[in-house]
């Protein structure tokens, strides 16, 4: 039951951060935008981050499950607040550059648990991979757009 009880943690933490993206949606804003022609078409998005936000809480549940603590979830942590940010920096303040910054600095995050979890559980940090892939994808979507307009 401890274990069921911390993943069930885990995915709230989640959740939460997940609310951002439902909260600050692009709306017509980013709608009205030049965007490059390969932007995946908007139902996308809830699904790729569907997936995510489930692999997410997964290895954030496994390192802490397999070390208490540490270092790690610390920067699980810190990946999961700027995931959270992004969505209020670009689609609430509509600050297309400062989100692409926030990015750099999440991208920098996830990169740094998959090193960290790697000593941890290994699963955690190839648990990561389609969230480094998809913030990469993302880091070129959003320069993009800066570029665009």
């Amino acid at each position: 039951m401890r274990n069921i009880g911390s993943l069930i943690i885990f995915a709230a933490l989640v959740a939460i951060a997940a609310t951002s993206g439902a909260t600050f949606m692009p709306g017509d804003w980013y709608a009205s935008l030049n965007k490059p022609a390969w932007t995946p078409p908007n139902w996308a998005f809830p699904v790729a981050w569907t997936i995510l936000y489930i692999l997410i809480a997964i290895a954030g549940w496994l390192t802490w499950k397999a070390a208490g603590f540490t270092h790690a979830t610390v920067v699980w942590g810190i990946a999961l607040i700027l995931n959270a940010l992004w969505s209020y920096i670009m689609f609430g303040q509509h600050q297309i550059s400062l989100a692409l910054l926030e990015l750099v600095a999440l991208w920098i995050a996830i990169i740094l648990f998959i090193g960290m979890a790697w000593r941890v559980d290994a699963r955690a940090s190839y648990l990561f991979l389609p969230y480094l892939a998809w913030v990469t994808f993302a880091g070129t979507l959003n320069f993009a757009v800066w570029q665009l307009n």
